[in-house]
């Protein structure tokens, strides 16, 4: 059974109930309930009580949930929520470091999505990458830039992060995983800012972001999809395919088409319209 495609993960905090279900019918492709940065220490331990409520009254529910991270006194507790839930159907896993990590979670039966989010992360990609349970990487802009020492927002720091955007991108690949997620944006009053790195997100081959506000989403899902003026040219050369007599190759409107455009084009009009 085909995967379906996942462009938004949209965030909500496990502190606050009454979200929760306004995060599901936001139109997100998952919802990720939060442990971890966005809950008070001293709120951890409710956060859980919440959910268990909140899945006890709505059996169909399906979330993720953002268990915090390694080394943190819930974090084994987090886990074993997870793992009793049926609603849960996925870990995020924060500040992901090692494979041993990974291995520890997996034990939760549920896929991983790992957060790469510390220069620790990014060196150990491959491993990560490759580790048991994984099922997309998720790139944690905002937490790797504080670990940097970036300026975070200038030219500079784009530039830096970029790289490790790439690097994501290679591994994820490489380990035939599910397209990565990119970082949160920040700014809630800033659509046109948003939709500017979603597509530059896309460009490096990113199949979505996780987000923190239900209005992020439509402009997520816009910035994703296809342009008219691309689903034209996909047409139009698939067309040009069947005209040829499905050649392996042949020239189409100035340039050659081979199997790599035909699939473009394919892929093209397979993504969803927004």
């Amino acid at each position: 059974m085909p995967i379906p495609t996942l462009r938004s993960a949209l965030f909500v905090p496990g502190s606050r109930p009454e979200r929760f279900a306004k995060a599901l019918a936001a139109g997100a492709d998952a919802v990720i309930v939060d442990f971890e940065d966005a809950v008070e220490e001293v709120l951890k331990r409710q956060a859980r009580e919440h959910l268990a409520q909140f899945l006890q009254q709505t059996d169909t529910a399906r979330v993720w949930v953002r268990v915090n991270a390694p080394g943190h006194a819930e974090h084994a507790s987090d886990l074993a929520f997870c793992a009793s839930h049926p609603g849960v159907v996925g870990v995020v896993l924060p500040k992901a470091e090692t494979c041993a990590q990974l291995t520890t979670a997996s034990q939760a039966g549920k896929p991983l999505w790992p957060i790469i989010e510390s220069a620790r992360g990014v060196l150990a990609l491959e491993s990560i990458a490759n580790g048991p349970g994984v099922e997309r990487l998720c790139f944690g802009s905002l937490d790797l830039a504080l670990d940097l020492g970036l300026n975070n927002g200038t030219p500079s720091a784009e530039a830096f992060l970029d790289q490790s955007r790439m690097s994501v991108q290679i591994h994820s690949r490489a380990a035939n995983l599910l397209p990565p997620l990119d970082g949160v944006f920040a700014v809630l009053d800033d659509a046109p800012g948003l939709q500017r790195a979603i597509e530059h997100a896309r460009n490096l081959g990113y199949g979505g972001a996780l987000c923190i506000h239900p209005r992020q989403v439509a402009v997520i899902h816009a910035a994703l999809a296809p342009s008219a003026g691309d689903l034209e040219w996909a047409r139009a050369v698939l067309a040009a395919s069947t005209a040829a007599g499905g050649a392996g190759a042949f020239r189409f409107d100035g340039q050659m088409v081979d199997a790599p455009v035909l699939q473009r084009a394919r892929r093209l009009l397979d993504a969803p319209q927004g």
